[in-house]
């Protein structure tokens, strides 16, 4: 599914008119119906609900007073509220305004209604639909429509916003002055950018697409190049394994990581790399880390020279070019800490491995400030940083970064040729060609010492099974973000721990299988 900024919808919108011959009033009707589809699927049967709609001038205010309409035809009891003079609304929004008014739908229009009714009203719903402003929305939100913001999120009822809540910028998802904190968000035809960015993720509740009638084939020639990863765009992931498979033939990751007090990096790497079907693993660590076979039995180990400090020194170097030949891709960088003559080693393997090659952690600090190691590679790379790695790496504050995270993506992958995995709420993933496909899956239980060091191993395992990088960074990405939700249904997410994430990849894996294969429903 496409995530669009508000001008490639507008774009879609006239093409759909002009180029496909289906009305502009037909796709408000198909919008309006959905989004009461939705509000009954979401929280039940209308009939009898009280509503409180408040309305914009625009189209967005067009898709709330129509959807107006419908709710009262299921037997809601309807109030509509236009924050505008009735002679300034146009176009369909106009027409759906009209029909409202002759059917005799309840209307207070800006003037001529007392800001205490309003709370009263609000106060007294049972739902609240924002259809104030839209993705159209460039300026800060003042007067009137910023005091109707105020008392929607003061009423402490449930709240719906079409589309994308009143405030939210469409493309950065900043609040411009002040948002609506809704409860649920139900956007039109496809996701917006401001949905998965900044505040409006924070605002949005739960998100939700309402189909308008919008042909596959209009979507698909518009080359959009921002995807959501769902589980039909990953069909076929993972790869069932051949009955005559042995380990030989599951691929072998080598992982490069750990350090004096970091052996759980290390850990976590490897069982969760063992966790994806990876035949073999060897972990190659500092000669002073014991690895105890309690630790984790099936892990082969590659000790090696060590700096005074206990992290991986350039003697080491030789040792681990020699211990790449056999293998089928390598994970670098957790737990293998800053030091100088570390970094220098991890910039030498990082341009010499020709194997695919998964770094994080350490392995991008090691980068920042000399990104030249990715030039000389002949073999592809996943980068997975967070934000404040992704800001050493590119010397660009983090808070700019969360604000462009597609764009800040898709420049660094077609730039450096490498692929991009940027963390976070919904994490990006960018290719070299341009193309940026966003997770949805995880849960803020997630941000805890270790799971990402369980998404390198994640990656890295798909990488030495031979799977294609593209696919194995964003299929690593969403299965890991579905561990994460797994362990989170079991204990919650304030005591979720990176190890309880692990231990629910195989569950997780099973959940792609069974769905793929038909077993679940999508």
């Amino acid at each position: 599914m496409k995530i669009v900024t508000a001008e490639e919808m507008k774009k879609l919108d006239r093409k759909a008119t002009t180029d496909y011959a289906i009305p502009s009033l037909l796709l408000m009707e198909n919008a309006a119906r959905g989004l009461v589809d939705e509000i009954e699927k979401t929280l039940g049967p209308a009939a009898g609900k009280r509503v409180v709609i408040l309305a914009g001038r625009g189209n967005n205010g067009g898709d709330g007073i129509a959807a107006a309409r419908h709710l009262r035809m299921r037997g809601a009891q309807v109030i509509v509220y236009l924050f505008s003079p009735i002679e300034k609304v146009g176009g369909d929004a106009k027409t759906s305004l009209d029909i409202w008014m002759q059917t005799g739908g309840v209307l207070h229009v800006a003037g001529s209604f007392r800001w205490n009714h309003l709370t009263r009203e609000l106060s007294e719903s049972d739902l609240i639909i924002d259809a104030l402003l839209g993705t159209g929305l460039s300026h800060p939100v003042e007067g009137d429509y910023a005091k109707a913001i105020t008392l929607i999120n003061r009423s402490g009822r449930k709240v719906v916003a079409v589309d994308i809540p009143s405030g939210i910028s469409a493309d950065t998802g900043e609040v411009l002055g002040v948002a609506v904190k809704a409860d649920y968000t139900f956007t039109m035809a496809l996701p917006k950018w401001g949905h998965f960015l900044q505040e409006g993720l924070e605002v949005r509740g739960r998100l939700a697409v309402i189909d308008i009638g919008f042909p596959p084939a209009m979507i698909e020639a518009a080359k959009i190049p921002v995807d959501l990863i769902t589980p039909e765009g990953l069909a076929g992931f993972p790869p069932p394994r051949p009955r005559g498979a042995h380990k030989g033939t599951a691929g072998h990751l080598l992982v490069i990581a750990g350090s004096f007090g970091k052996k759980g990096a290390a850990l976590m790497t490897s069982l969760a790399a063992l966790r994806c079907g990876a035949g073999l693993v060897t972990v190659a660590l500092p000669k002073s880390i014991d690895l105890a076979t309690a630790d984790l039995m099936e892990v082969m180990t590659l000790p090696l020279p060590e700096t005074p400090e206990g992290t991986l020194s350039l003697a080491a170097e030789k040792s681990l070019l020699q211990a790449v030949q056999g293998k089928d891709a390598v994970a670098i960088g957790p737990g293998l800490l800053q030091n100088e003559e570390t970094q220098r080693l991890i910039r030498t393997l990082i341009a010499e491995i020709s194997l695919p090659i998964v770094v994080d952690a350490d392995g991008l600090n090691a980068l920042a400030g000399d990104l030249s190691a990715l030039k000389k590679r002949k073999a592809p790379a996943i980068l997975t940083p967070h934000p404040g790695e992704m800001s050493r790496l590119i010397g660009k504050r983090t808070d700019l970064i969360q604000k462009e995270r597609f764009t800040v993506a898709a420049h660094f992958a077609e730039q450096w040729g490498a692929i991009l995995v940027l963390k976070g709420a919904h994490t990006v993933v960018a290719t070299p060609d341009g193309f940026v496909r966003v997770n949805n899956t995880g849960n803020p239980g997630m941000a805890t010492a270790g799971t990402g060091d369980a998404l390198t191993g994640m990656i890295g395992a798909w990488l030495a099974q031979g799977i294609d990088p593209a696919e194995a960074a964003a299929g690593g990405v969403a299965l890991h973000g579905t561990a994460g939700d797994l362990a989170a249904a079991d204990r919650g997410e304030i005591g979720l721990i990176a190890s309880d994430l692990i231990q629910k990849i195989p569950e997780a894996i099973q959940n792609y299988v069974r769905r793929h294969s038909g077993v679940l429903p999508p």
